[in-house]
């Protein structure tokens, strides 16, 4: 139908003439949908947490494992002002990429044979300020500054551990994390649990 003075039409996707057929253009949510639904149909339901922590915001990030490893160790970098600025996970003895913003003081937690990250407990502002990791031995190591919102997270169904992380990271640091629960594998090689502090 046409439309009377000072209405504008707008052509439909099939028919606009700057998205020939096969290169139409997705907008930004559109993109990140899809990127989700990707990410959700690559793992199944019962290893994902059931939320994401922190307000969000920045670029997505994903630490998995693979086939082979087990998780063994979380390196954490911690800016002046105590925001966690970025993330790494080792799975056997090789480290991950580091996810995040660049900088900041490392602060590590190396698993014990057939030792498993069981629990969390962070807090966060506008930015992710503190995480602490139970293990299946007991242990306890904390990164960053108890201020903020606190959450917990941990496995759905009794003897998963973590085996991931994912996020978000903008600007000052991590905006938003969340993390990854299935069974572990077994026969994890590792060093000794400690924490460790490094200037990067």
């Amino acid at each position: 139908m046409e439309g009377g003075p000072g209405t504008i039409r707008i052509p439909s996707a099939r028919t606009r003439p700057q998205d020939p057929p096969g290169q139409g253009r997705l907008t930004p949510q559109l993109e990140t949908m899809l990127l989700w639904l990707t990410l959700t149909l690559l793992w199944s339901s019962t290893c994902w947490a059931d939320e994401t922590f922190g307000p969000g915001g920045g670029t997505y990030f994903m630490i998995s494992k693979n086939n082979e490893d087990e998780l063994t160790g979380i390196r954490v970098f911690i800016g002046p002002v105590g925001l966690i600025k970025s993330i790494q996970v080792r799975y056997g003895s090789s480290w991950s990429e580091k996810y995040g913003i660049p900088g900041g003081k490392s602060y590590e937690l190396l698993l014990q044979p057939s030792e498993h990250i069981t629990r969390i407990f962070g807090r966060y502002r506008k930015f992710i300020q503190c995480l602490t990791m139970y293990t299946s031995r007991g242990n306890k190591t904390s990164f960053g500054k108890e201020i903020g919102k606190g959450f917990f997270a941990a496995a759905s169904q009794n003897r998963k551990v973590l085996i991931g992380v994912y996020g978000q990271y903008r600007l000052y640091g991590l905006t938003s994390i969340g993390f990854l629960w299935d069974y572990p594998r077994g026969g994890m090689t590792s060093a000794q649990h400690k924490s460790v502090s490094s200037e990067e």
